[in-house]
């Protein structure tokens, strides 16, 4: 799965390239990102072409197809640019449902540039379609879960440690006695401290916080049933697809399961403010944020960026990855697309979020094509509290890359400390 992401990071690099080479004497093809590419009501497209060593001529097409490839509209226009001159094009489109849109531009018939771009996302709408027992579904579940004592296992981590922190290995019992594992990095001077319960990606590698990069909160990262410090002993193939089967089997009823015992783990702890329990997560560690949220009123605010497992139909008629491994188990198995989408319901972001109770910041990569900005939006437009979304007009999956996303994080964990 990281070779998988690894291209897919690499597509969307060379989608959102400023600056291609064109066959017909163009030394430049670069669209401007007006409003970061989010647009209210009529979106427009500045195209800033420079000639190469000669008279440049050709013709600029520009389409606009929905993100799950549906073509809406094309355009085009001529231009005729001197020797190592620049030349502005301009496209307007007005009139476009609320949604995200992905933009093709071609010289003579040759592809220059591809992007995504939004218009209004906060009127995306994606109705839950959660099943009538979800929420009796759910709190069955928590009440297993609380049946399950933690065991909670503590050993301090030497090598990890630092002057500022402590860094301990914590392993504990969830549901299904599931033994699963974290890192709790706590400062060492005595008090109490705000929390944050970092939630991790598909398939990510064990990390820690570094000790020593601030000593005035505690962190924990919990690595959930089979994935990262638990890999080891992972009995579930490919999460995604195991269990699909039945809602009461399926891998992520376990998973999400584990992101409120994390809450309960950190809560258990005489080092935690109580009043100040932050979770956060990107890709599959933003899915879980949401849900913790979701499921557990002890959270005071969630920073989910990129969440994953978000409006299943429409999510799987535009991605290939996680459809095809999902699909192919539901062939193996021998489901209906009503009876695969029955039980995925269960475990739909989207569904969840009319419980959360605390302020929500959301970061998306508006060029991501591993959980597209609509599946983003369909979970957190449901969201009923205070909520903000920031947009990384160039950034595909890797917001983690962003500095400004993280900056965002430390500021709205302050405001909420400062409350």
């Amino acid at each position: 799965m990281t070779e998988l992401f690894r291209r897919l990071t690499l597509v969307v690099a060379l989608l959102s390239a400023a600056a291609t080479l064109s066959a017909k004497g163009l030394a430049e093809v670069k669209v401007e990102c007006t409003s970061n590419w989010i647009y209210d009501q009529e979106a427009y497209f500045n195209i800033m072409l420079t000639a190469g060593e000669q008279h440049a001529t050709g013709v600029i097409e520009f389409s606009v197809a929905t993100d799950q490839g549906v073509a809406i509209m094309a355009m085009s226009q001529s231009y005729s640019i001197a020797a190592g001159e620049p030349c502005q094009l301009q496209f307007r489109i007005a009139a476009l449902d609320a949604g995200f849109y992905r933009v093709t531009v071609k010289d003579d018939g040759a592809e220059a540039t591809a992007f995504n771009f939004g218009i209004r996302p906060d009127e995306v709408v994606s109705a839950r379609d959660a099943q009538p027992d979800f929420w009796e579904f759910w709190q069955q579940s928590l009440d297993e879960l609380a049946q399950v004592a933690p065991e909670y296992k503590l050993k301090r981590d030497k090598t990890l440690s630092g002057k500022l922190r402590n860094v301990y290995t914590v392993e504990m019992l969830s549901w299904g006695g599931e033994t699963i594992r974290g890192y709790w990095v706590v400062p060492k001077a005595k008090g109490k401290y705000p929390v944050t319960i970092t939630y991790m990606g598909y398939s990510s590698k064990p990390w820690c916080p570094e000790a020593d990069s601030r000593g005035d909160i505690a962190e924990f990262v919990l690595s959930h049933r089979g994935q990262g410090l638990n890999e080891f002993e992972n009995k579930y193939g490919d999460w995604i697809r195991y269990g699909l089967a039945d809602k009461y089997t399926y891998y992520y009823r376990g998973a999400f399961l584990d992101a409120v015992r994390a809450i309960d783990f950190v809560c258990s702890r005489p080092e935690s403010d109580l009043k100040h329990i932050f979770v956060d997560g990107g890709s599959q560690g933003g899915a879980l944020t949401l849900v913790a949220a979701s499921l557990d009123n002890r959270v005071a605010g969630a920073a989910p960026f990129v969440p994953f497992l978000s409006d299943y139909p429409d999510y799987f008629a535009t991605v290939d990855w996680p459809k095809w491994p999902v699909m192919e188990e539901a062939k193996l198995l021998g489901l209906s697309d009503e009876e695969l989408y029955r039980t995925l319901s269960y475990f739909d972001v989207k569904n969840f979020v009319e419980h959360i109770e605390c302020p929500v910041l959301m970061g998306f990569g508006l060029q991501d094509f591993v959980c597209p900005p609509h599946t983003n939006f369909a979970g957190f437009n449901n969201i009923p509290t205070e909520k903000q979304w920031i947009v990384f007009p160039h950034a595909g999956h890797q917001v983690e890359r962003e500095a400004e996303w993280w900056n965002a994080r430390s500021n709205f964990y302050s405001r909420l400390i400062g409350e």
